[in-house]
């Protein structure tokens, strides 16, 4: 039973994933670590920390399967995707989605990408 279903408070308000799969060099997918993800997560990490964002967890993730899209990641519990290629788009998604609660439509991803 999910921890809203039985009236408990999840124990994070936020989860995000943030993909730093590492493909052989010159793999026609290319790879999220290959195009700065694990950079952009560990930044993140930090940052949200520095906000104060206790009730946020930061993981890194394997493979989302999106590779030609990344550096990709997902927020939970909306099953939000993005594609956040610098520490800008990092920014605006723990400003706006994180603590404002909405989702930066400029670097979402849909289901057909």
């Amino acid at each position: 039973m999910a921890a809203q279903e039985s009236g408990q408070k999840p124990f994070y308000r936020h989860h995000v994933f943030c993909c730093v799969n590492e493909r052989p060099e010159g793999n026609a997918r290319g790879c999220c670590k290959g195009r700065g993800g694990l950079g952009l997560r560990n930044y993140m990490k930090a940052k949200a920390k520095t906000l104060g964002l206790g009730d946020v967890r930061i993981n890194s993730s394997g493979c989302l399967d999106r590779c030609e899209l990344g550096p990709t990641m997902v927020v939970y519990p909306e099953g939000i995707w993005y594609r956040a290629e610098n520490r800008s788009d990092i920014d605006e998604i723990l400003g706006s989605h994180i603590q404002g609660g909405e989702p930066v439509g400029r670097l979402m991803l849909g289901r057909d990408e």
